[in-house]
């Protein structure tokens, strides 16, 4: 293949990829009362910690990719600025096309509720409100009439086996039965890409399994990312990035 049929196919298959960050590095510095804050936030010669050294990595949609590492490896660092929660110290990350750190907040907002779906360990249901109407928060952000948002939320219970549970508060059911709302909630308005920080971490064997067969199945038409420490967990997934120290060691 000659330099030019190269940079061509390169060029391709990075126009693939769902997500994908260019060198990044994250650093934080601590603060006065102890906390850790964004790199540059205070003065100079305040200590620093880097939770992420010079990764690059792409993602395409299809992709069930696994994210492992010992804690304080920078897994979730990673998972935060893969999705926009955060901002590179250095490097870029772009998602869904768009290059995160050269949109306005508002911007990046809408990018990620349109384009991101978040699934985490704790769930982070509201527990005044059935599973229907936690599922359908995003779309009340998307803007969308009650009836669609009761429709579509509906939809995505009975996809992920909730239909007879759409009345029930979180404090109603089981840990597995919350986290399939959590997923069920992280599909809402059809995301490109859904990210998975520790989803089966309080789950038992077999409910944990039921979760990973789940977002198995999402990553047929979209890029599904699993941060775990468990290996049984990780070798459900089509590939596996291994970070330590900020680092990634394998891919």
């Amino acid at each position: 293949m000659d330099a030019s049929t190269r940079a061509a196919t390169e060029e391709s298959d990075r126009s693939e990829a769902v997500v994908e960050c260019d060198r990044v590095t994250r650093r934080y510095e601590r603060g006065g009362g102890g906390g850790w804050f964004s790199f540059g936030d205070g003065g100079d010669d305040r200590p620093t910690v880097t939770a992420l050294e010079d990764v690059s990595l792409a993602i395409e949609r299809g992709e069930f990719v696994g994210l492992s590492g010992p804690s304080g490896s920078g897994k979730s660092t990673l998972i935060h600025l893969l999705s926009g929660l955060d901002a590179p110290t250095e490097g870029t990350v772009t998602l869904a096309g768009e290059e995160v750190s050269s949109l306005s907040q508002k911007q990046l907002t809408r990018l990620r509720l349109e384009q991101v779906g978040i699934v985490f360990q704790r769930f982070h249901l509201l527990p005044s409100l059935s599973a229907r109407a936690n599922v359908a928060l995003p779309l009340v952000e998307r803007g969308l009439g009650k009836s669609e948002r009761r429709e579509e939320a509906a939809d995505l219970l009975e996809r992920v086996g909730l239909g007879d549970r759409q009345d029930h508060r979180p404090g109603e059911m089981s840990g597995g039965e919350q986290q399939r709302v959590a997923v069920a909630r992280a599909l809402a308005g059809d995301p490109l890409v859904v990210f998975a920080d520790e989803p089966t971490g309080e789950l038992d064997t077999d409910t944990g399994g039921v979760i990973l067969d789940l977002l198995g199945d999402l990553a047929e038409d979209r890029a599904v990312v699993l941060a775990s420490h468990d290996e049984q967990a990780l070798d459900r997934t089509d590939r596996v990035i291994r970070l330590r120290d900020g680092q990634v060691k394998d891919d």
